[in-house]
């Protein structure tokens, strides 16, 4: 990818600052209507992308109605939007006003396994779905529970890769560059801390498996599972999603995911890949106006397999 000039780094700074200050400038339920607005905007005009959620949608949900399917892209575009609004308030948040927005709801039982794992030096892996507001839910985190480290790969402009960074780790959050990140990664996990990961979107051959989603082959990112066997630690899926009844995020988990341990160490990284895919599945499809259906989630295909878009 070719560097981008000073001039259009500096530009696109620009830009990103005033958005999410005229965005912060707003009440908080004024910023979330105005990014749900250009989530609809997005909707009408960035067609490829509307494409991409509608291939998406008959692949995952082939028994979904044309009327269920639009509901539910607009709801996506609006749950993207929904970020952008949350997000630039990350500046003025405090502890009190998070813990009125986002409600974690932890399994009692799941609660109690954990801290006695973690009592016992083992990390945990969070693997958060792009589902609803996952920024929100690691900055929350950190605020109402403990800082976490999380992979992130840089973004291709360094001015607006240290904006993010900056509002990402207002409460201690500690960021992990995804390239060379495993000594790092380890050192968290052996350590028991946590480490947060999306691990929803398309992988390269070279660095994922084939495991079934919705149903479909989908090839998936193998480092979760090579990181969770490699340290013992668990995979907890979570997702930060909103919920219309209550006015507030709430954040849901899936089923506590153990490494599997067969002495196959291949057979291993796609069992547990499978198994905390299933879970993350199970998440989108309790929700699925709030997951990013514009990704091209099955573009990698077994060898021999046809393109789907």
């Amino acid at each position: 990818m070719a560097r981008k000039s000073k001039p259009l780094i500096w530009l696109e700074y620009a830009a990103a600052r005033s958005i999410l200050a005229a965005f912060g400038a707003m009440p908080q339920r004024m910023a979330v209507r105005a990014g749900k607005t250009i989530g609809r905007l997005g909707q009408r005009s960035l067609k490829s992308l509307r494409r991409v959620a509608q291939r998406n949608l008959d692949i995952a949900l082939p028994e979904a109605t044309i009327e269920e399917r639009e509901k539910i892209v607009t709801g996506s575009f609006e749950s993207l939007g929904r970020v952008l609004g949350e997000m630039s308030r990350f500046p003025k948040s405090t502890r009190e006003n998070l813990d009125k927005l986002i409600e974690f709801r932890f399994d009692p039982e799941l609660l109690a396994k954990h801290e006695k794992l973690r009592a016992e030096g083992r990390g945990t892996i969070i693997v958060s779905p792009h589902l609803g507001n996952w920024e929100l839910l690691v900055f929350a985190y950190s605020a109402l529970r403990e800082p976490i480290s999380y992979l992130a790969r840089p973004l291709d402009n360094p001015l607006i890769e240290d904006l993010t960074v900056r509002l990402r780790t207002k409460f201690g959050n500690r960021p992990i560059n995804k390239t060379n990140s495993v000594p790092a990664a380890i050192k968290v996990l052996r350590e028991g801390g946590i480490l947060g990961i999306l691990a929803d979107v398309n992988a390269h051959p070279k660095e994922g498996v084939f495991v079934p989603f919705f149903g479909v082959p989908a090839c998936t990112s193998a480092g979760v599972a090579m990181l969770a066997i490699r340290t013992n630690a668990v995979i907890v899926p979570l997702a930060g999603v909103w919920d219309k009844e209550i006015g507030k995020y709430i954040a849901v988990h899936g089923d506590m995911i153990e490494p599997a341990r067969t002495g196959d160490r291949q057979k291993d990284i796609v069992e547990t890949t499978a198994r905390f895919t299933a879970e993350v599945e199970k998440l989108i499809r309790a929700y699925p106006d709030q997951w990013l259906w514009i990704h091209k989630r099955w573009k990698t295909r077994p060898p021999g397999e046809p393109e789907l878009y």
